[in-house]
């Protein structure tokens, strides 16, 4: 059956990146983070396509149900009901210095575009690397394993590699909520803003992960693309908390380390203007009692 030309051409795209992709240099871990909103089409399709509603009414009517069903905890979409809007990376070498951070597909922000680089990233371009997330198993991945499904990507390696990527209990996806949890053991009550804040970094500011779709609504795209970056770098700074707890990194080392980083988060905000915010609220690590 051929292609239609419609997804070629959100498909094809990816191939052209190929011929200029950058050194991989001794990147070790991509640390990663997404922001994502309910993928309107697919619930009308999905779940209402009898009633006489518009996309943005089945996304209330879905977000409405899941209030009443969970006793009014939360509206949250499942992560199979969901696209990635921006995916923003930090690429970080052998040595736990920071060496590039990203936002893929900026500033358009295409779902197929974003899919392809991703997987490439982690399939080739940097497939030696290991990838670090908060509660990225619980989302992240999944959702970007479904947009693989979606797009006809390939994603091989993660997907049959015994002790690779989606192996819970290896080292080549660190998903950092899931380890300080003890695999779930304990509900890790104030997430990453609770760990990034005990740490002294930003961690939460104006902007919360619930309020992106209406920001999105909104259009506004770069405020989103900015929380997704300062996510990132919270998730890089507990990950290298982690480490020390682990023994590979003595806690003098960690400190020297967090310098080296601010001081690689000006540099770039002269070229990434939302990192400014992030160190306008920038702490150091100060523990109490």
């Amino acid at each position: 059956m051929l292609i239609p030309d419609s997804v070629l051409e959100k498909v094809v795209p990816q191939e052209k990146a190929k011929k200029t992709a950058p050194d991989t240099g001794d990147v070790k871990y991509l640390v990663f983070d997404i922001e994502s909103i309910p993928d309107a089409q697919l619930i009308k399709k999905a779940k209402y396509p009898e009633l006489d509603i518009d996309e943005p009414g089945a996304v209330t009517m879905f977000q409405d149900e899941i209030l009443a069903n969970t006793g009014g905890t939360t509206n949250f979409i499942p992560v199979t009901f969901q696209y990635p809007l921006c995916i923003c990376i930090a690429k970080v070498r052998d040595d736990y210095t920071i060496a590039d951070i990203t936002s893929l597909d900026e500033p358009k922000f295409r779902p197929s575009e974003m899919t392809g680089l991703f997987w490439r990233g982690v399939e080739k371009q940097y497939g030696n690397a290991s990838l670090v997330t908060f509660n990225g198993r619980g989302f992240d991945v999944p959702l970007m394993e479904l947009m693989a499904f979606r797009y006809g990507i390939s994603a091989s390696r993660h997907l049959k590699d015994k002790f690779g990527t989606r192996f819970r209990f290896g080292t080549k996806h660190i998903d950092l909520h899931d380890w300080l949890s003890n695999f779930n053991s304990i509900r890790m009550t104030g997430g990453l803003n609770l760990l990034a804040k005990v740490l002294g970094k930003p961690g939460k500011m104006e902007t919360k992960g619930d309020e992106v779709y209406g920001l999105y609504l909104k259009g506004e795209m770069k405020k989103i693309n900015d929380y997704c970056f300062h996510d990132v770098l919270d998730t890089y700074f507990v990950f290298l908390r982690t480490r020390v707890m682990l023994g590979e990194l003595a806690i003098g080392r960690e400190q020297e380390l967090v310098k080296t980083a601010k001081s690689f988060i000006e540099e770039k905000s002269s070229t990434i203007e939302g990192l400014k915010s992030y160190l306008d609220n920038w702490g150091d690590w100060n523990p109490w009692p």
